[in-house]
């Protein structure tokens, strides 16, 4: 079925036929275009904010963002790559916008391993989810652009306008206290697996 309002016709499935009719302001393709990327936009929102509302600011203000810049989306880059740029992007201004400095949790002193993809892949991405959530802003930030999103220590210190040791420092406290966490959540598989020392150095 093909959807026509105003301006332009569209596929509501047809991802280039979305892009091309909300460029030409297509009230119906913008929201063909929120349906088919709400789900992976909301999970970039959620994995970025402690709070579920910040959480769905951030969501709105990424798919706004994007309909106001479509017109500077290169076709031949894959698109959902670059929408994924601009919710990072939104997440790190609201970071910028609401810390005034960085928060250090203190975390339990408990036997620390590293993360066992054993151990992982027991737990649901929801826990996963909830565990990072709970971590201070600061290591928060530093940990989802590094673990999850790919980003370098050097490039996380340019773009927080931090250095590139404390990025390094914030991640290993991060990884510290998930790892306090993920050991008080299941003790029991912690157990049937060998302690590793944790990686101190990051690249």
């Amino acid at each position: 079925m093909r959807f026509f309002k105003g301006k332009g016709i569209f596929h509501p499935e047809d991802l280039d036929s979305v892009i091309a009719a909300c460029r030409q302001n297509n009230t119906q393709a913008q929201r063909a275009l929120v349906k088919l990327f709400y789900g992976y936009v909301k999970s970039i929102s959620l994995r970025y904010s402690s709070d579920d509302q910040v959480a769905e600011e951030i969501l709105n203000d990424s798919f706004l963002k994007a309909f106001n810049n479509l017109h500077k989306y290169d076709e031949n880059q894959p698109f959902k790559a670059w929408l994924r740029t601009i919710a990072v992007n939104t997440a790190i201004d609201y970071y910028r916008k609401s810390i005034k400095q960085p928060v250090y949790q203190d975390y339990d002193q408990v036997q620390v391993a590293d993360i066992s993809e054993d151990i992982i892949s027991h737990m649901a991405a929801e826990e996963i989810l909830a565990m990072v959530r709970q971590l201070t802003p600061a290591y928060r930030m530093v940990f989802t652009l590094y673990v999850i999103d790919g980003y370098s220590h050097r490039e996380i210190a340019e773009i927080l306008g931090i250095r590139e040791g404390t990025s390094k420092s914030n991640l290993q406290d991060a990884r510290r206290k998930l790892q306090s966490m993920i050991f008080k959540a299941n003790p029991n598989l912690y157990a049937a697996y060998e302690l590793k020392t944790l990686r101190t150095n990051e690249d």
